[in-house]
């Protein structure tokens, strides 16, 4: 390694280490220039297949409209019919790029994600699988499956999707990347405690557990997927301004509101994870501005993060999404 290469590391290291550094839009504005970061190219997603659950504001937008920018056919996942057709309409019209479209479905409904399934089942192949969608909810509310909220729009929908997907994700080496939260650091694995009950719910904490529990699920299923073509990956997007954060977090937004990344800045390494090559990828990995990131900031949670409890993450995942034996199979 050279005296260059060294340093930048050093620098790179000194800013996760400061977690603000990292975590705000100094983060990007340094490493940019660090690295040498690539802008990405009109034409570098042509003949692609994206993917994009909660595509109507924040990262899920900025995402969305990048990858459509960069010529992939863009299959936006969305809750509101309406607002998902206007969106869409607002990334054709900025982009110049017509091959997007919008699929209705809660990802915390997983008989609408059933239905958007068998929709895109249609499709000859899906090549980047994007799990953005997902809220922090101030009170607890349950799916219409009886599942507590965050789990299932965050975990258990997520989860269902990618399976009921197989045929199209194997179909042609593919990506499916996890949109996760620098907020799991502060939450160890801990199964039995995911879903909060009404008592003791926290919606930071609820939404906190969530992530954590997705990272480990990536690590865990990664391997698995790889023999079939598939990589797996997690990432998060540091403190970015959107929609959600406004709502959940107004304090914490106005301590912070100028160093806030905006919804680009946060959504670049979830385009980076999209369209670079696959060499550069390792499965089950964990990124935060283009560079792989522990996932583990504390000795609690690398202790939480065991194999028999990853085993139990996913039986609770089995069990929660009523996914048979046989839609499973291609994918574990």
């Amino acid at each position: 390694m050279s005296l260059f290469d060294s340093l930048r590391t050093a620098v790179d290291g000194a800013l996760e280490l400061s977690v603000v550094g990292s975590f705000t839009r100094v983060g990007p504005a340094v490493r940019r220039r660090l690295f040498g970061w690539e802008a990405f190219s009109a034409g570098q997603m042509n003949g692609q297949v994206a993917v994009v659950t909660g595509a109507t504001s924040g990262l899920g937008l900025a995402s969305a409209t990048q990858l459509a920018r960069m010529g992939g056919r863009v299959v936006l996942l969305v809750r509101d019919a309406n607002r998902g057709q206007r969106v869409c309409a607002d990334i054709v019209a900025s982009t110049g790029n017509p091959d997007v479209s919008v699929i209705v479905a809660d990802m915390g409904d997983l008989e609408a994600v059933r239905r958007a399934a068998r929709r895109l089942g249609a499709l000859p192949r899906i090549d980047v699988l994007i799990h953005n969608a997902g809220t922090l909810s101030a009170t607890r509310k349950v799916s219409a499956q009886g599942i507590e909220q965050t789990v299932a729009a965050q975990l258990i929908g997520p989860f269902l999707l990618t399976n009921l997907l197989a045929g199209q994700l194997t179909a042609r080496s593919s990506r499916v990347i996890w949109v996760t939260s620098g907020g799991m650091y502060t939450e160890p694995l801990r199964v039995d405690s995911l879903e909060m009950t009404e008592p003791d719910y926290n919606g930071v904490t609820a939404y906190a557990r969530a992530k954590r529990a997705q990272v480990s699920l990536v690590e865990m299923w990664a391997p698995r997927l790889l023999r079939v073509g598939v990589t797996m990956v997690a990432m998060h997007p540091g403190w970015a301004d959107t929609p959600g954060l406004r709502a959940a977090l107004p304090s914490f937004r106005r301590v912070v509101a100028p160093l806030l990344r905006s919804p680009e800045e946060g959504a670049d390494t979830i385009v980076w994870l999209a369209s670079g090559p696959f060499a550069d990828i390792p499965a089950g990995s964990f990124w935060l501005d283009r560079g792989q990131r522990s996932p583990h900031r504390s000795p609690r949670t690398r202790r939480s993060d065991t194999s028999a409890e990853r085993e139990r993450l996913w039986s609770f995942c089995l069990d929660r999404s009523g996914i048979s034996s046989e839609e499973a199979a291609a994918l574990s």
